[in-house]
């Protein structure tokens, strides 16, 4: 009887560990925001802007961060068909627990696949452009569009018209069956 539950015990460990393999990665740490960070898109310092602001760790990079100056640029990263993507994290601001739209916070990330976006508010955020401002829940981010207008929406109903533009089919359609929201990219 002790035998076969070792036998049990063994065969199990190993299923768990095959499953393990096979599973979703576990993303790297978020990393604090510093005076070092400079946006990818607009070369300046992302503290210099108010609002949301984001980060990307790539696989092959992740002793170090891209950064962006918003949570928009974030998103269009993922998006544009030229950047990478193999990427490891994406992070962005969870406005729910920043100090205030001037100063979004230094460690208050959230996975931006698990967010909840505003798109459409009267606030303006990077670079003065529209923002998809992220909350951790659908509740903060349904109080934010109360007060400052938008509708709320998951990481995947985000409209990549929204993110990049009028112009957003010029070289960036999706293949054909695709819908163009941001995509959640899987890793495994």
């Amino acid at each position: 009887m002790r035998t076969a539950f070792l036998a049990l015990v063994f065969l199990c460990t190993l299923l768990l560990g095959g499953c393990e393999e096979k599973g979703e990665a576990v993303p790297p740490a978020p990393f604090a925001l510093t005076a070092e960070a400079i946006g990818r898109y607009c070369g300046m310092n992302v503290l210099e802007h108010a609002g949301p602001k984001g980060q990307v760790i790539l696989d092959a990079q992740i002793g170090e961060p891209i950064w962006f100056s918003s949570a928009r640029d974030t998103l269009a990263f993922t998006m544009l068909p030229e950047e990478p993507k193999d990427l490891a994290g994406i992070y962005v601001s969870d406005m729910s627990k920043a100090p205030s739209w001037e100063k979004p916070g230094a460690d208050n990330w959230i996975d931006a696949r698990k967010a909840f976006y505003v798109i459409g508010s009267s606030l303006r955020g990077g670079m003065g452009a529209e923002e998809t401002v992220p909350f951790s829940t659908k509740e903060a981010a349904t109080r934010f569009a109360g007060e400052h207008g938008g509708s709320v929406v998951a990481f995947a109903d985000v409209p990549r018209e929204y993110v990049l533009g009028a112009g957003a089919d010029i070289g960036t359609e999706a293949p054909a069956g695709e819908d163009k929201k941001v995509e959640a990219h899987e890793h495994g």
